[in-house]
């Protein structure tokens, strides 16, 4: 029983040190946060009303004033 422990440790400790495919479960998981804040951030300005998509149309043919 302890040669078996000894391997699932070592094992352990070679799975630890290797990073490969971290940078692309990391990139996953970061898109999919700042997809969720976008969707977060949308329905939170329509439940206030704000039409940004109309704001930013007004802005950019010069119907703004601001």
């Amino acid at each position: 029983m302890g040669e078996l422990a000894i391997r699932f440790a070592r094992f352990l400790a070679r799975v630890r040190e290797d990073e490969r495919g971290l940078s692309t479960a990391e990139l996953l998981g970061n898109a999919a946060l700042a997809i969720a804040a976008l969707v977060v951030i949308w329905g939170v300005l329509q439940t206030l009303g704000v039409d940004v998509v109309n704001w930013i149309r007004t802005q950019i043919l010069g119907g703004g004033t601001n």
